[in-house]
């Protein structure tokens, strides 16, 4: 698979960590950062090493602290983002690297976590097995990533534009993951014990050239080989008004919905939780309905 020009997707975000506002383009990778977060908290142990892919300034990092990971490693192509990532109580080790092929010894990390870095990854199903080679035994993977549905009404809004305008249209917004092929993703990875969810964050911005603009200021515009080089001005007009037609609030903004796939898998260890062995059960599926008749039955009798 060769989807992504990832030395075009390298060069955008590197303009985009070079702009001297670019802090304010961080507010989407932010907030899916602190949901990372909770999930890491949710794990009820302390990591001693981990492990941040595609980490921008830092996103995750700055909603954990050292009770929880101990040491962190963050990883990324982007070389000017990764020299803006700040300091934090968690000791931390920055690595220059293609997420695309990690440069670490098999069972090395405790936890891997990625934030709204592996939708631009060619190789998908070969970037999780890596992380879960990268990982220790009953180590855990908690990653989040653009969905399928993501910026849909700017998706329909250019393309009806050039349906109008031009007789055809091309892709200008970037192929994603369905949630539904995630799982199997992260089931031939070997991981286990799996978790998938979705999450909609809704932004209202004042038009369709506001939402264009942020997200070449957040390194997020399209790279896919077979985009087109060049809209028209005429299709772009066409599609902003399409756009608020079609979507727009009633107080003239316009939303972008952004669908964030969570992820959340382990490496198999003989000291997790197995399935109990087939026909140990003590109860039949049938006799699921007579449940609450099953247990007054088996109640005992007053004296």
């Amino acid at each position: 698979m060769n989807v992504f020009d990832r030395n075009m997707k390298r060069k955008q975000k590197n303009w985009a960590a070079a702009l001297q506002d670019a802090e304010q383009y961080d507010y989407l990778r932010t907030e899916v950062g602190s949901r990372i977060a909770d999930r890491v908290f949710d794990v009820a142990r302390t990591f001693p090493l981990a492990l941040d892919i595609g980490c921008g300034r830092s996103h995750i990092a700055k909603h954990l602290n050292k009770e929880t990971v101990e040491k962190l490693f963050l990883i990324d192509d982007n070389e000017k983002a990764l020299k803006q990532t700040p300091e934090t109580e968690i000791p931390i080790h920055r690595v220059l690297a293609d997420e695309e092929f990690l440069p670490f010894k098999e069972n090395t990390f405790d936890l891997v976590v990625s934030s709204l870095s592996l939708h631009w990854i060619n190789d998908l199903p070969g970037a999780l097995r890596q992380i879960n080679h990268v990982l220790k035994p009953d180590g855990v993977f908690i990653g989040a990533m653009v969905g399928g549905e993501t910026l849909y009404e700017l998706r329909c809004s250019l393309q009806l534009a050039e349906l109008e305008r031009e007789g055809g249209f091309a892709p200008h917004v970037s192929p994603f993951t369905a949630v539904t092929d995630l799982g199997n993703l992260l089931g031939r990875a070997q991981f286990n014990m799996l978790t998938v969810d979705i999450d909609e964050i809704q932004v209202h911005y004042p038009g369709m050239f506001e939402v264009m603009h942020d997200l070449q200021g957040m390194g997020e515009s399209n790279c896919a080989w077979n985009r087109k080089p060049v809209l028209h001005r005429d299709t772009m007009l066409a599609a902003a008004a399409i756009y608020k037609e079609m979507y727009g609030n009633e107080d003239g903004s316009v939303p972008a919905t952004f669908q964030i796939l969570y992820m959340i898998g382990w490496k198999p260890d003989s000291s997790q939780a197995k399935p109990a062995k087939r026909g140990s059960a003590d109860v039949s599926f049938g006799d699921l309905g007579k449940i609450n008749e099953l247990s007054t039955t088996n109640k005992p009798k007053k004296k």
